[in-house]
């Protein structure tokens, strides 16, 4: 049985944007991303904004490589989280869900624009999603539409990934194993 899937956002769960502007958290680094004259992560020519502030908690990447899953990126960050966060979490390249033509479009439903192709993308294999966005609305969509067990779990972007969640994380791994 292969172990399941952990989609993983970067702002909110391991950048806490939502915490006090001027009070970086207890263990936290500071990483300044430069944008481009569109507001692209990254840089490049036309350098005009003011770099992206992103907070990281390096003591998170061993934490989520303890965890019995295979990891993929799950947030807008797309391929660009393997260039500025996992080095600095010290994780290795993960795939990522490149979320094409729903990047950001709002759904008349109201479910999050992240579910239908995370739902794709697992294929009927178990996940776990880990955000701070989901709802009710996409606990009942995953649960019409995705054979699997899931586990969507919120993260407060106040806060970011802490103890608890870390341990709700392990606690759905292993009882697939059961």
């Amino acid at each position: 049985m292969p172990r399941p899937l952990l989609y993983l956002d970067v702002d909110g769960p391991l950048n806490p944007y939502a915490a006090k502007a001027q009070q970086r958290p207890e263990g936290y680094t500071t990483l300044r991303v430069p944008l481009d004259d569109t507001g692209r992560r990254g840089g490049g020519h036309g350098l005009r904004r003011r770099p992206l502030r992103v907070w990281l908690h390096p003591g998170h990447g061993p934490q989520l490589l303890a965890l019995d899953y295979d990891l993929c990126w799950a947030t807008t960050w797309m391929a660009d989280a393997n260039r500025w966060i996992a080095p600095v979490l010290g994780l290795p390249e993960f795939p990522y869900v490149d979320f094409g033509d729903a990047l950001l479009a709002e759904r008349p439903d109201g479910v999050h624009w992240k579910t239908a192709p995370l739902v794709a993308h697992a294929a009927g294999r178990d996940f776990a999603w880990v955000d701070d966005e989901q709802s009710v609305l996409d606990d009942t969509y995953v649960s019409r539409h995705h054979p699997g067990r899931a586990l969507l779990h919120h993260v407060n972007p106040r806060i970011g990934l802490c103890e608890p969640d870390f341990d709700a994380l392990a606690g759905f791994a292993s009882a697939q194993r059961r």
